[in-house]
Formats: structure tokens, sequence, C-alpha cells
């Protein structure tokens, strides 16, 4: 029995291909009709030679109903792409061809990272080819055959991203129509890519169905389509019900004799619960399997953000642990150790918002709800972009201008915790909403979902001769149930402010928050806070969208267009502080990523500027205070630190530069009581919990910053230095079995930074030999701590302290943070071999008297 897909030869009778999975049917049950039109010919393509005189064929990936498909190199734009040959039957009909380039028009505006983009229909002579995006990987059908059931977090980190993929294409109004296992790439990163988006509609012609070609897969067809009656959304969805029950029981759901007997089981027979086959499947797991799987498609999921919706809902209820992460780019020695930059952590609207910023990609976070415990009793609301009314595209920055401004005088409610301007901005842009007009009550439930919110404000505004008015409703993101809705208004652009102090008021109402509550409650008046017109805003609100930009991208033309934009609002304004101080965020992002002295002179003069103008400005003096961090005058930068902290002392902003301030000069221990007021008030920051966490790695309680680093994971599980940072900690707790695994998750295979992590685990094991051969070959950092642990181990005494004499020594110009303080040299449990060397202990001493220095400083300073 030879399969037809990858001509492996398989022992007679066998009913699916022992290499890919295929179904073999016997001579005998192949249809008659099917066994004439295989009599003609198919055009073979010899491997190494040229077709249509661009295509240089490489190999050929697989066989099919189809055609042959074959990876080939577009000599015209020396690009890898896959190439289907039609076969001759399926050609020959001219409106299926027809078919095919207006169903390939549809399939081509799918721009999705989860779909493979289809490119063309052309001819060669008599043969006509489908051109595609080339992917390498192997298709899920062959996964399962190969590796068995997968496990639950590989099954929900595949369907979600099939899912996403459905979603764009259902809303561009595209059905697969033929979604099963085989149609869906696993890539190499383990990413799922949906594959023939617009091929099978085209086969629904009399000609082609009469001639054996059934429209559909029939292991995974919906009843409708046994019943040749039209395929929907719906369609899909009970497709990919088939293909999740497959992943989780390593088997379709109903096997028959013949192609027919499985579509007719389709038609009629209830499906067997997964859990029959496989006890391990979670309960809720099952049933969403077995909803996909209704008979009456008006019983399934309607829509793929549903569905989307649920998998999330139960990778939620499965261990951190167990979840797969997304795609990631690659991790370097060089970006595990943090380098700060006043810009990528914070992007400032109005007040200090906080930035990730480490240097790996930012992926698309879904938020525990249940883990935001931090701030109890506080009633949650996100403040989503108002929609403009006016006709005016002139005033569309009052769209995110309205919402931040009603963020900055919410946020100082004793009683709301309200989702930051920058948290709304990155699920906006997450979800590809960030220039949308209005919001389907979907994207406002994902945002509530995401941003781990109760409640949703949605708003508007419009404008008639010179008065404007702004209206507001607030729902219960869960139910949908109304809050209330107000509106007020005022003459002029220039009463906006007074507006939103007024929306504020009514807000505390709807929430039911008493006269005296309100009166009691912290609310400086907005246009105190901004101290800005509306013009001035404008142009600041575009500085700050632009700079969030360069904080993603890193290209020039963003960090130039902020630049612009905050110079504008200072020439409208030159007494604006905000602006100088935002200005100087921009120069010193932009010298942490070229070393530019320039940079750090322009920094130095905004920051000055901002000072001069308004002395009580905490963030002025914050900023002034990291500038003579980096000129290494740590006394300055003690001085402005107590300024801005004796300013705004509950500020979350304030209160973690200070611990990154401390941190990064060596004093762990007071460091980590900022980092704990900053999570006081603001405890979604991720970013937070990494730097506590390392704090506390470093004074040797490894167990408490696991514990922080586990608090970050029940927030945001696809964080992958998250991961990493919890497997560093598993280490030092010589937990090394179980940070195997989870290092295995967070790197792909062939990343030089696994290789010190696993030369770093056999070392502390004793097994050395091992731990050489994994090092052997790839650079290693000298400022890294794994680096120089691994030496202490292997008894490489003299590497391990040429290292830790060149951090000392080069560390902070590199880096921007002493490397080997006291803490790190004294608490790290694998420099044990060193501590009978001599040249160590001398280091030692050296680093404690630097420490109890500026400890003894800083303790002068701030009690002065």
């Amino acid at each position: 029995m030879r399969c037809p897909e990858c001509h492996f030869d398989n022992p007679d009778k066998t009913r699916f291909c022992g290499n890919c999975g295929t179904q073999l049917l016997p001579s005998e049950e192949v249809p008659l009709s099917r066994t004439e039109t295989l009599r003609v010919p198919t055009r073979e393509l010899t491997l190494g030679s040229t077709f249509a005189g661009r295509y240089h064929v490489i190999e050929e990936l697989g066989r099919g109903g189809m055609g042959q498909v074959y990876k080939v190199v577009d000599k015209e734009i020396n690009e890898m792409v896959a190439l289907k040959i039609l076969n001759p039957e399926i050609a020959a009909d001219e409106e299926t061809i027809e078919r095919f380039r207006n169903e390939l028009k549809l399939a081509r505006k799918i721009s999705h990272k989860n779909i493979c983009r289809m490119h063309d229909l052309s001819r060669e002579g008599g043969t006509y080819y489908i051109t595609m995006e080339y992917v390498p990987g192997e298709d899920l059908k062959r996964s399962i055959k190969r590796m068995g059931p997968l496990s639950v977090g590989k099954t929900i980190f595949i369907a979600k991203q099939i899912c996403e993929g459905l979603v764009e294409a259902h809303q561009l109004g595209v059905v697969h129509r033929d979604l099963k296992s085989k149609n869906i790439l696993i890539d190499r990163g383990g990413n799922a890519r949906i594959m023939d988006f617009g091929i099978a509609r085209s086969l629904e012609t009399k000609g082609i169905t009469e001639a054996g070609v059934m429209i559909g897969t029939p292991d995974y067809m919906s009843p409708e389509q046994v019943d040749g009656k039209e395929a929907d959304g719906r369609s899909d969805i009970y497709s990919l019900g088939v293909i999740l029950y497959e992943m989780v029981t390593g088997r379709v759901p109903f096997e028959g004799d013949n192609p027919i007997s499985i579509a007719l089981k389709h038609k009629t027979e209830a499906p067997p619960d997964p859990r029959d086959v496989n006890a391990q499947i979670p309960e809720h797991l099952s049933r969403m399997i077995l909803r996909c799987m209704e008979k009456d498609k008006g019983k399934r999921y309607q829509k793929a953000e549903e569905l989307l919706s649920e998998l999330s809902q139960i990778e939620k209820g499965i261990p951190t642990t167990e979840r797969v992460l997304p795609e990631r780019k690659p991790i370097t020695t060089r970006e595990i150790t943090v380098k700060f930059s006043l810009k990528k952590l914070f992007i400032p609207a109005l007040v200090v918002i906080a930035l990730a910023i480490i240097g790996i990609i930012i992926f698309k976070v879904i938020p525990r709800k249940e883990a935001v415990s931090i701030a109890p009793g506080k009633i949650s609301i996100a403040v989503m972009y108002f929609e403009n009314n006016t006709g005016d595209e002139n005033l569309d920055h009052w769209r995110s201008a309205l919402s931040n401004s009603l963020i900055i005088d919410l946020k100082q409610s004793k009683y709301l915790r309200v989702l930051s301007g920058e948290r709304v901005l990155k699920i906006l842009k997450d979800l590809k909403q960030l220039d949308a007009k209005s919001y389907s009550w979907d994207v406002l439930k994902r945002v509530a979902a995401e941003g781990g919110v109760d409640n949703i404000l949605v708003g508007n505004y419009t404008k008639a001769d010179d008065t404007f008015r702004i209206g507001m409703t607030i729902q219960e993101a869960s139910t949908g149930e109304l809050i209330g809705s107000d509106r007020v208004e005022g003459i002029g652009e220039g009463s906006i402010y007074d507006m939103v102090d007024e929306l504020t008021k009514k807000i505390k109402e709807r929430f039911k928050l008493s006269a005296e509550e309100i009166a009691a409650d912290i609310d400086r008046e907005v246009e105190d806070i901004t101290k800005i017109s509306p013009e001035v805003y404008r142009y600041y609100q575009l500085g700050i969208r632009f700079e969030a930009e360069y904080a993603d991208s890193e290209k020039e033309e963003d960090f130039e267009a902020a630049v612009e934009n905050y110079k504008k609002a200072i020439g409208l304004d030159p007494n604006y502080a905000l602006a100088y101080w935002s200005l100087g965020n921009a120069y010193e992002s932009h010298y942490v990523d070229t070393d530019n002295e320039e940079d750090l002179n322009l920094m130095f003069e905004n920051y000055e500027k901002a000072h001069e103008i308004d002395p009580s400005l905490a963030e002025a003096n914050e900023g002034l205070a990291w500038y003579y961090f980096y000129k290494q005058d740590l006394d300055n930068a003690y001085k402005y630190y107590k300024k801005a902290l004796e300013i705004d002392p509950d500020s979350p902003a304030i209160n973690l530069t200070a611990g990154a301030f401390l941190g990064s000069i060596g004093l762990r221990r007071q460091a980590i009581g900022y980092y704990s007021k900053s999570l006081e008030r603001d405890p979604l920051n991720i970013l937070t919990y990494k730097l506590i966490a390392k704090c506390y790695m470093s004074i040797g309680e490894f167990e408490q910053a696991a514990f922080r680093i586990n608090e970050a994971l029940e927030i945001e599980p696809d964080d992958v230095e998250l991961h990493i940072y919890y497997a560093t900690q598993l280490i030092m707790m010589k937990k090394y079995d179980q940070a195997g695994e989870v290092l295995a998750k967070a790197f792909e295979p062939d990343n030089p930074l696994i290789r010190h992590y696993r030369a770093w685990i056999f070392a502390a094991k004793g097994e050395k030999e091992k731990a050489r051969e994994f090092i052997k070959g790839i650079e290693l950092d000298p400022y890294s701590f794994i680096v120089t642990s691994i030496y202490s181990l292997l008894g490489m005494n003299d590497e391990a302290i040429r290292c830790i004499e060149e951090g000392i020594k080069k560390g902070f110009k590199d880096k921007q943070e002493y490397i080997y303080t006291y803490h790190t040299l004294r608490h790290n449990p694998f420099y044990d071999n060193l501590l009978n060397d001599p040249r160590f202990r001398d280091i030692v001493e050296k680093q404690k008297e630097e420490h109890e220095k500026r400890l003894k400083n800083w303790e002068a300073t701030i009690s002065s």
C-alpha cells in the first residue's frame, strides 16, 4: 500500500500511512470516476530544473487530490515559495479555474501571522499552478502521528492560533471549507499556520463533483457539508472541533470502512466524549470540543472570537508550567542583562506610565483577572478611546487625549483602579483596533479580559458651532449590563479639561460613592495637572505616541517624530515643564541605544530646563537623578532622588525608578522597599516583579524571588523572560530537572543562551565534561554571573576572577549597572569554589567597602 501523499510503502491492508497518517484506500474502494481521472498524466517537475522560466525546483513537498507541491526558489525575487501543480482533471475545467481566480483574490486579502499567504494562479503551457508562501515545518497530522496526543497546553496554544487566523479570515468573508490537521502547518517555532485558504470553494462545481472529487475531507466534514449545503464560518468551527479532538486523543472522532461511511457518521452520530479516550483532558475542554461539533450549527460557537475567548479562559485554569509560550525572537546573552532606559521604563501621558525595558518581543498578553488582588475593594475600569462624532478629522487627537485625561483624573481616586493609558494603547495595538473609529462589544470584552478589569467606559464627542459635548457610557464587562451614562458640555476646546473633571465626579456617582467619599477623595483638577492649552496638548500627545512606537520599533524616524512633536509643544508653550522632561526622556532613550554623548547632553539640558521651570515637578528631579547616575555622580543622584520622593512619595513610577537606581548601585535590600511600594499602587507592572525578584536573588532569598516571579506569571503567563527568571531561581534552589523543563519551553533548541544554562546545570550537578561541551565554541559574556558561576563550578578560577574583575572595571559603561556588587558576590552559592582564593576574597572585601560607603551616603541623604 503506497501512500499517495508521501509515497511511503506500507504493509498490505494498512488503513493509515505509518509515515504521515494519510488514510489509505484499497484499489477496489477507489470510486470508478476517480480511477478514470487518474489516467490523465500529471506534469512532474524534475528536481534542480527551472519551471515557468523563474522557479528553481528544490524538492517535492507532497501530493494530494489537488496535485503536487514543490519547494522552489522564485528567481525573480530570490525568495523561497511553495508551488502547487494542479492535477489535469481540475485544470481542465474552465469554470473551476475561474473560481480559483476569484477565490484567490479574496484569500490574498488575508494577512495574518497564522495563515500561509496565497500568491497567484498562473499557467505555463497547459499546466496551471498556484504559488504560495513557503513555511518550513510539519503538518499537524504528521505531528500527531509522530508524537501521539498533544498536551493540553500545546493543544490550546495551537488552537488559539488557528482561531486567530479564522477570526481574520471570517471578518473578510472568507471561509476555509476544508479545515483539517493536514492543512495546519506547524513551523519550526512550534506555531500554527493555516494553509489552502481559497481552494476548497473553487471545487464546488457540478463537473468536478461528478468526477469524484469530494468537497471537504470526510474525517473533518460538518453535517451541512455532508448534505451539500452552503458552508459558513460555523462549518470551519466544526472542523476545528474535530482537529481539537484529534490533538487531545490522537485520533479523529469517527472512523469507517470508506469515506462515505465516515461522512454519514458526522451527520447522524454523536461524537464520543474525548475523556473516554483520554481521561487526562479537563472536563471544560471536553465540553468545548463537543460544542464545536454540535450537529445543529446554531448550537455551536457562532464566531471564532467566541471560541478564542473560551480557549483563553480554559488556558488560565491550567498550571503556568503547562502552558506553551508563543513564538519569540531569539534572546541573546546580552539581552538577558537589564540595561536601563527611562524611555523604556516610562512613556509619559501627563503622568508616568510604565513600559517594559528588555529587548525581547512583546507578546500578546491575556492577564488573569483573578490575579489582580493587590488592591482589594477597588472598582476596576478601562477607559476606551473616544469616538469622534464631529465630522472634523482635525479633532481626532481628542480621541486618545480625552481617554488619557480621564485616566489621569480617575487614577487619583482611592476607590478606583484604572487601566493605564499605556496598557489600553498596547491592547488596542495587539487587537489591531488602535485606529478603529468605534468598538464592537467583542473588542470591549477582550480589552476588559486582557486588562483584568470589571468595567468598560466608552465615550464620544460632538461639536455644534462652539459647543462641545462629551458623552460616556459605563458597562459591566462580563454581562454588558448598563451601569450608567452621562453627558457634559462646554464652550470651545478650552473647556474640555473642566468637562473631564465634571465627568470624573459623575463616574464616581455612578459607582455609588457617597457625597462624603467623593468630597474626601483625591481629585486634583486635570487642568491644574496639565497646565497646557489644547493645541499644546495635541502635540504632546503625538510625542507620546511616537515615543511609544520608538520603544517598540527603535526606528530612527519614530524617535525623530517624537522629538519634533515635543519641540512643537514647547514652541507653543516654552514654560511647559513636563514637555521638557518628556523630551529629555526621548534623548535618554536614544543615548542608551546609540551611546552618543550628544544625546546625554541634550537629556541633561531638557531635564534641567524642566527643573528650572518647576522645581516641584517630581519627574524633573527624578530625571536629573538618573542623569547623575549615568555620570557616576552618586551624591547628586541621591540628592535629586530624595527630592523626587519627597514631592511624590506614593508615585508608583518614582518608587520604581528609585528602586531601579538603588538596585543598579548594589543597594538591593533598600531597592526592594521601593519596588514593594510601587507594586502597591501599580500591581500589574511586570517589570517591577522582574526587578524585585532580581534583588531577592542577589541577597540570597531565592524562594522569595521565585514567589515574585510566579505572581507575575499569573498576570502574564506568556512572558518569555519571566520563565527564564523562574528557571534561574530554580537553579539557585538546586531544582535542576524542573529548571530544565522550564528552559525548554522558553528557548529555541539552538539558542546560544540555553547552552549557557545547560552548561550551568551540568556543572552544578558535577557533570563537568558535559558542561565543557556545551560552552565549547560559543561566545561567553564576561559580565554574566552565569558564566562566572560555570567557571567557578568547573574549577576555572583564573577565568572566573578575570571576568569578575573585567565586569567591575568596565561593566557600568556597557550595561549602565554595577555588575558584581557585594551582595552578588557574597550570596551566589556557585562561587563556593572561589572562597579560598585570596584574589576573590580581596575583590569581595573591596566591594563590601563600596557597598557600605554607598549605603551610608544614601541613608545620610534620605534622612537629612
